[in-house]
């Protein structure tokens, strides 16, 4: 009887799903799309707006102080 209970616990079916199903089953595909865009969308922004950081914060605080 207990090894029937064992069997059938659906955390030990959720152990055995691969993790890309169970992320399209918690965000379903519409969600790992946008999350993928929005990262690339966000790194591609430190990646350039970082290369010139220093320039555009000295231009900022330079354009205040004038």
């Amino acid at each position: 009887m207990e090894k029937d209970r064992i069997k059938n616990n659906p955390a030990d079916e959720e152990k055995k799903t691969p993790r890309w199903k169970s992320l399209v089953k918690k965000f379903g595909i519409g969600g790992i799309i946008f999350f993928t865009v929005k990262g690339i969308i966000t790194s591609t922004l430190i990646y350039f707006l970082g290369k010139n950081a220093w320039s555009i914060i000295a231009g900022y605080f330079t354009g205040i102080f004038d």
